[in-house]
């Protein structure tokens, strides 16, 4: 074979050579570093209240409700609370629901009053040992000497004497006690607000108070002189309704009603037609009837007269 020749066959080999060979570095590729995602925030704890006269708003409250569990004006609570919108109230958001101290109709506290003592039984006088002088035996003692030696036989000790066991009576569950009044609370004269059969009575934990039966347009009485507070629908379960503020401590409630006779701000006396009987959010025609102390239900049997 020639050079020439040579020349050409090697050419071809060089050149495969080169296309076939590895490169000694692999090629550097860029690529993204994933990173992780921060851990979500922890939810904010609900708020509380923090002090007396503070009210944090729950789930499927109303103004109105919450007005009415403290005895007060939902207006006032408006007020209080530079609400643009009563309508517009938040879960957690916190309220006040007692006046401030510079607000005019500052409620009155409740007055317990404390015990008679000029009705205390005096103590019972103590007893004091006979003297030790002696004297001459009767002819009754002497007849009790058994012995025969012409003294009285000594008394019986205590241990020899039968024991009389005192009778144990059954234990009476006491009643329920009366409200604590304040003087302006004691002035409130009270009326039964409807005529009727009592159909469902106070619990506290159940009925917040007394259901009367009736008729459809029957009238619906103030229990009590006062100041409608409240007129209208807004609170559920509870229908037309009429709310009426006697004192800083005390209000009447009247539900259930067909119609209302009265507008809130409207003073109104006892025994005045405020509303006719209905069955409005109720499955019977019925007046359910509540009084408040500070919010809270009490039993109205502690205030209604006898009948």
């Amino acid at each position: 074979m020639t050079k020439k020749s040579s020349l050409f066959v090697l050419l071809p080999l060089a050149v495969l050579t080169a296309c076939t060979s590895t490169p000694n570095q692999a090629p550097v590729i860029e690529r993204p570093v994933a990173r992780r995602a921060p851990p979500p925030a922890p939810a904010p704890a609900p708020v509380q209240e923090t002090r007396e006269g503070y009210y944090a708003v729950k789930k499927g409250d109303t103004l109105i409700r919450i007005a009415l569990d403290h005895g007060q004006n939902y207006r006032d609570i408006v007020a209080w609370n530079n609400l643009a919108n009563p309508n517009d109230i938040k879960v957690d958001q916190v309220l006040r629901v007692a006046p401030p101290e510079d607000a005019p109709g500052v409620r009155t506290a409740a007055v317990v009053m404390p015990p008679d003592t000029t009705k205390i039984a005096p103590p019972p006088p103590k007893k004091t040992e006979p003297k030790g002088d002696k004297k001459p035996y009767t002819e009754a003692e002497l007849k009790n000497d058994k012995d025969g030696n012409g003294k009285p036989d000594p008394a019986p000790k205590a241990a020899d004497r039968p024991v009389q066991l005192a009778s144990v009576k059954p234990s009476v569950p006491a009643a329920a006690p009366a409200p604590v009044l304040s003087p302006e609370d004691r002035e409130v004269s009270w009326m039964w607000p409807a005529e009727g059969r009592v159909v469902g009575q106070f619990d506290e934990g159940k009925n917040k108070g007394i259901d009367i039966a009736g008729r459809p347009g029957q009238q619906v009485l103030a229990a009590g002189a006062g100041k409608v507070m409240y007129a209208g629908s807004g609170i559920r379960g509870y229908g037309n309704l009429v709310i009426v503020k006697h004192s800083n401590g005390l209000l009447s409630a009247y539900a259930h009603n067909r119609s209302i006779l009265v507008k809130e701000g409207q003073t109104v006396g006892k025994g005045q037609a405020i509303a006719e009987m209905g069955d409005s959010d109720s499955d019977s025609v019925k007046l359910h009837f509540e009084i408040r102390q500070q919010g809270k239900p009490v039993d109205p049997s502690k205030f209604l007269p006898n009948r």
